[in-house]
């Protein structure tokens, strides 16, 4: 079983339970759903606030209108509805990640706030060790070397690198999240903090790939198919639909829950994992490349 679920992952549940309950109303055209802009009238609502609500970014401010909702739902039951505005109460207040919200991307908040409702997730990166794998000194390193272009602060790089601590609990509580990460050669290749760092940054890996809940592989420089853009899937098991996370050029993070995009980043996992590296190869790749610094 995942951790207690956070305000994220309660935004979300809500959302999706109220997604499900306006599609299957049967008060729509047809004896369908009704529309997100049939579903707001008579409330105060704006149909791109129910879709932010619906995809668990936001939660009610009046719970009269969630009540107004449930009854244009046909929502009778009253333990259903006290148990959603309860939902919709415990989600709007603050939990750990509130103090770190002023320097995450857009996008982000969303994300890590669901990476500890995660019962298992897969990652990869072409270019970097990936954030729950890196040392404190090789995710300050590289915050520096971004500095001088992202026009950063020392306080951002501070806040930032123990925002990237504090995602790993996810590893090392008692119930720990199940990981599987594919790196390419570049990202550890790619000096980052100097020699120093990077023989600590090889040494995480290995001890971590030993891990029983961990797996590491690597996707060397040879031929056969791999992404050039770096992704995350998190899956829930039955709790929450399983959910896909790129970044873009401007720094933003996009998630999907569609089945389409996740199956699509699942094929691209797996068929990168036929062409890397044995897991049990990985720490004498590492070996071999502490040699060299």
């Amino acid at each position: 079983m995942a951790a207690k679920r956070g305000r994220t992952g309660q935004r979300l549940e809500l959302g999706l339970q109220l997604r499900q309950l306006r599609e299957n109303c049967g008060l729509g055209d047809r004896g369908g759903g009704l529309t997100r802009k049939q579903a707001i009238q008579g409330t105060r609502v704006s149909e791109a606030a129910l879709q932010r609500i619906e995809t668990g970014s936001l939660n009610f401010r009046n719970v009269g209108d969630l009540r107004k909702l449930l009854t244009r739902y046909g929502v009778a039951d009253e333990a259903v509805v006290e148990s959603l505005i309860n939902l919709n109460r415990e989600s709007a207040t603050q939990d750990w990640l509130t103090q770190f919200r002023g320097i995450m991307p857009a996008g982000m908040p969303g994300f890590v706030g669901l990476e500890p409702e995660a019962r298992s997730m897969r990652a990869y990166h072409p270019t970097l060790v990936y954030g729950l794998l890196q040392t404190k000194r090789y995710a300050q390193a590289l915050l520096e070397l971004h500095k001088p272009v992202e026009e950063t602060t020392s306080e951002f790089i501070r806040s930032s690198a123990e925002l990237r601590m504090k995602r790993q609990e996810v590893l090392t509580r008692e119930d720990p999240v199940r990981l599987r990460v594919i790196l390419g050669e570049a990202a550890l290749r790619y000096p980052v903090g100097g020699a120093e760092v990077m023989h600590e940054q090889f040494e995480r890996l290995v001890t971590l790939n030993s891990w029983d809940h961990i797996t590491i592989q690597v996707l060397p420089f040879r031929t056969g198919y791999r992404s050039t853009h770096d992704f995350a899937i998190l899956e829930f098991g039955d709790q929450l639909p399983s959910r896909v996370q790129i970044d873009n050029a401007w720094g933003a993070l996009s998630t999907s829950d569609k089945p389409r995009e996740v199956d699509r980043f699942v094929r691209r996992f797996d068929s990168m994992v036929a062409s890397a590296l044995p897991p049990e190869d990985t720490a004498d790749f590492l070996h071999r490349l502490t040699r060299e610094l």
